[in-house]
């Protein structure tokens, strides 16, 4: 073939390829919102259930964050609680793949989290290197440890034939039983709870934490997302006792956070606590 018959060929072959692309995207447009409305009137995962209301109520965690970037400075992050959020994001990513029914919104809600969690983290590490070196110049260090701190143990292709091998050892039916279970520690279902601990932690470990540093925005929606987790923590499958127990919890310390804030304070700020 001559050099002009083999640019004739890819031109026909490149302009084929963008003619099915077009219309790939033409019909993606057509459809999606179609399909998009008949799966909010689903009634097994439509807007009258807890597979909706759940997700869509973790939405106020990232845009709780927003609201934070856009009406208060970096000195009232706290640092544990987005370190916590990043990596909890970045499990219940998977979670959101994993669970069934598969759970869309979810993870586009956990996706943008990770980004805007990502993105207060910077702000603290930038403020504290400005106090710090008098400069306004951001680290990139920051960054780099903001990155790492938000990072999670993936799980990898070899833990079914782990599971396998640790369940051919001799051991108590009930260990075996938790080791075995569709929600037990070799599958995500159980590392997402539990990495949600950390936030109820967090919370916990802020209980004195002054008053004018604690994000109502972010403390609403923690109770939120945690008293409609609870519930709907009972109708995903497999069913998850140990997400259901992390949200009354995580719901818990942030109603204590806002009685603190709204009603009554028992550790009022001094200067030194404020600092």
């Amino acid at each position: 073939l001559s050099l002009k018959s083999l640019r004739s060929h890819s031109e026909k072959a490149a302009a084929t390829c963008a003619c099915c692309l077009h219309a790939m995207a033409a019909s993606l447009i057509r459809t999606l919102p179609r399909r998009a409305w008949t799966a909010f009137k689903d009634p097994e995962v439509g807007w009258r259930t807890t597979h909706f209301w759940g997700p869509v109520a973790n939405w106020g965690l990232a845009l709780s964050a927003v609201w934070d970037m856009s009406t208060s400075g970096p000195e009232v992050i706290s640092v544990k609680m987005k370190v916590v959020m990043c990596a909890y994001s970045a499990m219940f990513m998977r979670f959101a793949w994993m669970v069934q029914p598969r759970n869309y919104i979810l993870l586009s809600c956990h996706a943008f989290n990770e980004v805007a969690q990502m993105a207060q983290l910077v702000r603290r590490k930038r403020y504290d290197w400005s106090l710090e070196n008098d400069t306004d110049l951001l680290s990139k260090e920051g960054a780099t440890q903001a990155m790492a701190a938000a990072a999670t143990q993936a799980r990898g292709y070899f833990v079914p034939q782990l599971q396998q091998r640790v369940l051919q050892m001799p051991m108590p039916d009930l260990i075996r039983a938790f080791l075995a279970h569709e929600a037990g520690p070799f599958t995500v279902f159980f590392w997402a709870p539990t990495c949600k601990w950390g936030l109820s932690v967090a919370n916990i470990m802020d209980y004195a934490r002054p008053t004018e540093k604690v994000s109502t925005a972010e403390q609403i929606a923690l109770c939120m997302t945690g008293m409609i987790w609870t519930r709907w923590s009972f109708v995903i499958v497999p069913v998850n006792v140990n997400l259901a127990v992390v949200n009354a919890l995580l719901a818990t310390t942030g109603w204590y956070h806002l009685g603190r804030k709204w009603i009554h304070d028992p550790f009022p700020s001094t200067p030194e606590t404020a600092k």
